[in-house]
Parts: structure tokens; sequence; C-alpha cells
């Protein structure tokens, strides 16, 4: 049985997936479905805090495994490997830098959000500064740009994946990939999304490790490697004494790199750290997973166990990427428009292509199937991990505002149900992803990024570490920081940016700054703004930002709240909820037929009814779930692998750099 896959005009053999490729895909598929349905009911599915964070219980080592896995998705394997196959070593940066950013995350911002007692991070600005207008604005634009970045980018990757080297309906393909995520993502919340991602890691390591291994061998060894790559000049690039288009430079083997390169070094430096502090400290997708850890110990041993993973892919992306450009110039370095339309329909470059050649014409029977499915449990991994953070801070954000006195039941089949909305619009968008996609996704993505990311990381600095910091600074310096960066994009997709050796017309604001030194701008810009107008308004009392600050985080005095009005129609909210979940407990212990009861139990609901609970015993476990005192010898041990952590950040830097 042979299935034919993908080729285009420019293939020197028809490459098939075997039998044994196709089982392997399936086999895997099942166990992760399995895992994921299994569970699902492992976890409890009828709260928001079960549904939502795993109910707060769990392990290190599987919060590190997701930390990492909701990360590399399959844009990363296209993106990285892309960019590197394009311009060498530089693209690393953005993985190195994680490194440092992933120990700010355990060690600076997780023990703040623990002891703030938060669920998303838009909430955590709702309990900082009060109101509304400034959570809705974040929640909305955090949405936005999870829909429009981050599905847009794996659904991209995805379509590239399928395309080149499975070459089945695109359509009939991703809406199945999307219903299998979707499946245990809305049955389990996160906790099947983590204990999949588990197995997705381990999936993906050992295949991606096999491919770079049968790479190298091609290619014979790293230093013919470098040589291989130095000389990889497609056939069609002009030569001259203005333009080396496509002509790997000196500079392709290094990180740090002059200010004149695609990635100059104060970018790489200050830029890309600014815009990874951002995705890793501040973004619902990762932060969810830390608040889904046990306590704060367990969440910094997460961050190391992520943090040493990041050195991974120098090896498993960025070789491969640079191997493939050695062994295939002419198609993956392609410059004539008109040949990298034929070669894979984007007459922008065909550099995203890299990875998946890579595993069409080197992984051998069985070994193939492995890496394809590594590839798309990538794909998946992400989408649930996207899934699962937007219809958090939909659910959380937006939905208890509009309806007060929503029940834990109601709160997370809304989750469910705009997990299913978003799998919808991951559909619809695909025209769109093809339509713009840009020759090298993974620099698309980070220009998109910073354009909208550094206002946000900083309202959260100055919330976090100055506690003069008001609602009026936070609100109109992030509404500041945003009309900056938007100018900045349309201005850029209106000019659009030059082929290489074609004349650049743009205006000098977008022609000489560069997108990751607008980000240092735009930061600047933001903490300026929002500095200047928290001085002249009025400051919050310290009795209210008590456990909301980095240096009120060990507090143990009673905060006091922001609006005592608002505190009170809570709490008759939260009694109306109880009598509500009373009613549905009731209803649920009857006679029921037996879909009924098969349809409660897929969705979490109860037949006992939530116990009372005394003022006493809330106010104690509101107090383990925010603690964030560790013992000693274990809050000694994780700063020592900390340091350890960073060391190795710095070295790989030197190294590489």
């Amino acid at each position: 049985m042979n299935v034919k896959m993908a080729a285009n005009d420019y293939d020197d053999e028809e490459v098939t997936l075997e039998v044994w490729d196709i089982v392997i895909i399936v086999a895997h598929f099942m166990l992760v479905l399995g895992l994921g349905i299994w569970s699902s009911f492992k976890s409890n599915r009828g709260t928001t805090s079960g549904y939502f964070l795993a109910g707060r219980d769990m392990s290190w080592w599987l919060v590190g495994m997701s930390l990492y896995v909701s990360n590399i998705g399959s844009s990363s394997f296209i993106g990285l490997s892309g960019s590197a196959s394009s311009s060498g070593y530089a693209v690393v940066a953005y993985e190195f830098h994680g490194i440092f950013c992933l120990v700010l995350l355990g060690f600076i911002f997780v023990p703040v959000y623990f002891a703030s007692g938060i669920y998303t991070i838009p909430e955590y600005l709702k309990k900082r500064f009060g109101g509304n207008r400034l959570r809705w604005v974040l929640a909305i634009l955090l949405l936005f740009s999870t829909v429009i970045i981050g599905v847009s980018a794996e659904m991209y990757a995805g379509t590239i994946i399928i395309q080149q080297v499975l070459g089945w309906n695109l359509y009939l393909s991703v809406c199945l990939l999307l219903a299998m995520a979707a499946i245990y993502t809305v049955a389990g919340g996160l906790t099947a999304v983590i204990y999949t991602d588990a197995l997705q890691t381990v999936i993906m390591l050992i295949g991606a490790f096999i491919l770079m291994g049968i790479g190298l061998n091609e290619i014979g060894g790293m230093e013919n490697l470098k040589l291989a790559y130095m000389t990889a000049v497609p056939n069609t690039t002009q030569l001259s004494n203005e333009t080396v288009c496509g002509v790997p430079t000196q500079f392709d083997l290094h990180i740090f790199r002059p200010l004149d390169d695609p990635l100059p070094w104060p970018g790489v430096v200050f830029g890309i750290f600014l815009l990874s502090a951002w995705y890793f400290c501040t973004n619902q997708v990762l932060v969810q997973r830390s608040l889904a850890a046990k306590n704060v110990t367990h969440a910094k041993a997460a961050s190391i166990l992520a943090g040493y993973f990041k050195i991974l892919p120098m090896f498993l992306m960025i070789y491969p990427g640079m191997i493939s450009r050695a062994l295939w110039p002419d198609l993956v370095a392609c410059q004539d428009p008109e040949i990298c339309d034929r070669v894979c329909n984007n007459p922008n470059g065909c550099s995203d292509i890299a990875y998946p050649r890579m595993v069409l014409k080197l992984m051998p029977t069985g070994l193939r199937g492995l890496m394809l499915a590594a590839m798309l449990a990538a794909l998946m991994s992400s989408l649930t991990s996207i899934f699962n953070s937007a219809s958090t801070i939909f659910t959380l954000d937006c939905w208890v505002k509009i309806r007060p006195t929503s029940t834990e039941l109601e709160l997370v089949m809304v989750g469910r149900l705009v997990t299913l909305i978003l799998v919808v619009v991951s559909v619809l968008w695909i025209p769109f992803i093809q339509a713009y996609g840009s020759g090298e996704l993974f620099i698309y993505i980070q220009s998109m990024t910073s354009y909208f990311s550094p206002p946000m990381f900083a309202v959260y600095v100055l919330a976090m570490f100055w506690e003069r910091m008001n609602e009026p600074g936070a609100f109109y310096g992030m509404i500041g920081g945003f009309a900056v960066g938007t100018t900045r994009m349309l201005m850029d997709l209106f000019y659009g940016v030059p082929g290489c050796g074609d004349e650049d017309n743009r205006p000098p604001i977008v022609a000489n700054l560069h997108y990751l030194h607008f980000a240092c701008v735009l930061f600047g810009i933001t903490l300026v703004l929002s500095i200047f107008v928290a001085l002249i308004t009025q400051p919050i009392p310290r009795r209210k930002i008590i456990r909301l600050t980095w240096w009120t985080r060990f507090s143990k005095v009673p905060r006091e709240a922001m609006d005592e009005e608002e505190e009170q129609q809570d709490e008759k909210n939260e009694l109306i909820k109880l009598e509500k979940e009373k009613q549905i407990a009731k209803d649920a212990s009857g006679d029921l037929s037996f879909t009924r009861k098969l349809w409660n139990m897929l969705c979490g609901i109860s037949s006992l009814a939530p116990p009372e609970i005394s003022p006493e015993d809330k106010l104690r476990a509101e107090q383990k779930m925010t603690t964030i005192v560790e013992p000693r010898k274990w809050k000694i041990f994780a700063a020592a692998n900390a340091i350890l952590l960073c060391g190795a950040g710095v070295f790989v830097f030197a190294y590489f750099g």
C-alpha cells in the first residue's frame, strides 16, 4: 500500500508514504486521543480551577514539558529551520533568550501571580488597579493577537507540512487535526492538554534527534556542513558588486552581526530579549501552565526544565535547516519569484520548506512516519494550548462581566464553546494565511509581535515593581503604546519590504528603524507615558495592593478591596451562583435517561451539591492557594539550578556568538 506524496517540477524522485509510515502516524494519534480523553476524566472538569488550571495540582516535570512543547510548535519547526536555511545561526537567539526569560518567569513573575491568586493575565491587572476597562482592553487585544498571530502561524506551518510532505487534501487534513485537538481540549481542559503535551515532547525530541543525525551523516559531519552551507548558492542568483542575494556571508555562522544586517546585534541583544520576556512572563499560553503547578517550587523547577530544553533547537531545527539548504540550494534558497512560486507556491521565497523536505527525502520508512507524527504533534500541541488559553481569557475576563452570576458549570461550558468557535475560525483563516504567507514565517511572527507586545510588558513591569503605578497610568500608557505600534504595523504593511537588490523607497522611520529596535523604542515610550500619567494622578493606597507587587508578595496583612461596592456585589453574586449550583446538582441526582447521564459525565456535572463553606474555611483555602512560602532546602536547590541554567545560557551565546 503506497500513498503518493506531494512533488514539484524540481524533485529528482517521487517519494511515497509506505504502509508502516501510515501505521505509525495513525497509532500516534490514537494514543494521543486516548491519553487526552483518559486525562479528561482524571481532572475535576466541573470547576474553573479544574478545567482551566488543572486543579493547580501538576508536577514540575509535566508543567516543564508543557511549557516547552507549547512554545515549540510546528511554526518553530518550519519557521526556525526556514530562517536558519536563509541566514544561518542568528535566529537561534530567540531560543537562547528563552533560557533567561524562563528563569524570570519562575523566579520573579510566578511568585507574584501565585500570591495574587489569579487565573488569567488580565485578571492580574484587574486586581492590581481596579476597574474593568484595562482588563477588557487587554483581554480583547490578547484574543485578537492569539487568533491572528498564534493560530495563523500554526495553521500556516501546518499547511506547509501537509502540502509539501503529505500531499493530502488540505482542508480535510486540517479539519481532522483540529477536530482531534478540540476533542480532548474541550473535554478535559488544561489537564488533558498538559498530559498530551508531555507525550508530544518525547515524540518530538526522539524524531528530531534522529533526523538531525541522518542529516549530518548525509552532509558529512559538522565541518562539512559549514563548508557546504557557505557554498550553497542557487543557480538563479545574480552576482554583482551591488548585491549578493541568496549568497551566504561570513556572518551567517554567528549570532551577533553588524548594524546593517537583517538581524543587527543591538536588536538581538535587547529587542529579542524584550519580546521573549513578554512571551514567557506575561503571555497567557505560557503563564497558565505555570499557574497549574502544585506550588511555587514546582513552577520554578518546571521553568528550569523548560529552560534546558531551549538549548535543543540549535541542534533540532537550526542545523537541519542549514543542511536542507546545503543539499537543495536551488529549491530551499530559490531567488527567482517564478521558480519559487512553482516550488512552494510562494514567490517571496521557499525557505520554509527546508524542514519538511528533510523529512521527505532523508527519513527511511517508519522513521519518516515517526517524524511526521512529531511535526503534526507539535501542531496539535500548540493549537490545544492556544485554544485552552484563549477560552480561559474570554470566559474569566469577558463572560463573567457579561453574566456575573454564572455558575462554575456555565463558565466551563462557555470555555468549551469558545474552543469550538476558535476551531471554526482557524479553518476559515486558512485562505488568508495562504494569501499573505511571507517568505520567512518566523521573522513574520516576531515582527508582528514587536508591534503589540512591548506596551503590555511595560505595564506589567511597572505594575509589579513600582507601587506608585495606578490605573490611569497603566490604561493610557497601554493605549498610547498600542496606537504607536499599530501605526508602525500599518506603515510596514502599506509600504511592504523591498526585495534583495530593489531600491528602498520607504520613509526613513520605517526603512532605518529595524522592528527589533522599534520594539525597544515602543517599550520606552510606554514606560515614559505610563509614569508621567501616574505621577499627575492619584496613587493607590498601599493597603490595596498587598500581595500584588514584588515588594508585598509575602505580606500577611489582609488586602483592602479596590472598590467596596463592587466587592459587596461580587459576594451577592457568589450566593446566587451557589444556589444555582445546588439546583443543578439536585436536577442531576434525579431519574435521568442514559443520554442525559452520559452528557453529565462528559461535562463533569456532579449530582453532589456543592458543600457549604464557612468564611473561615474559605479564607484558609484562599491562603493555601496563594501561599508562596517554600521549604528552605528546595528553595536553595532551585536557585542553584537557576544559576547553572543561566550559566549554560551565557555559554551557548558566547560559543555561537
